[in-house]
């Protein structure tokens, strides 16, 4: 089953060496196409790790009881 970070990890070559093609078909010079394709591979990858970052479930402390003393 794919999951999002495998997607993720799908997109980011993808995004950055089909965006830059694309960019240079349109007449823009590589050394500005790469760039602005690497714009929205950061932005993949800073989605991945800050929007919907992978952190582990939130579980409740367990409950101790209260005060117990060190004797």
């Amino acid at each position: 089953m794919t999951r999002y970070y495998d997607l993720v990890l799908g997109l980011i070559p993808l995004a950055l060496g089909g965006i830059a093609a694309l960019l240079t078909v349109f007449g823009f010079a590589l050394t500005t196409a790469v760039p602005l394709a690497s714009v929205v591979a950061v932005g993949l990858i800073g989605h991945a790790m800050f929007v919907n970052g992978p952190v582990d479930d939130a579980r409740p402390a367990a409950d101790d009881g209260g005060f117990q003393p060190a004797d």
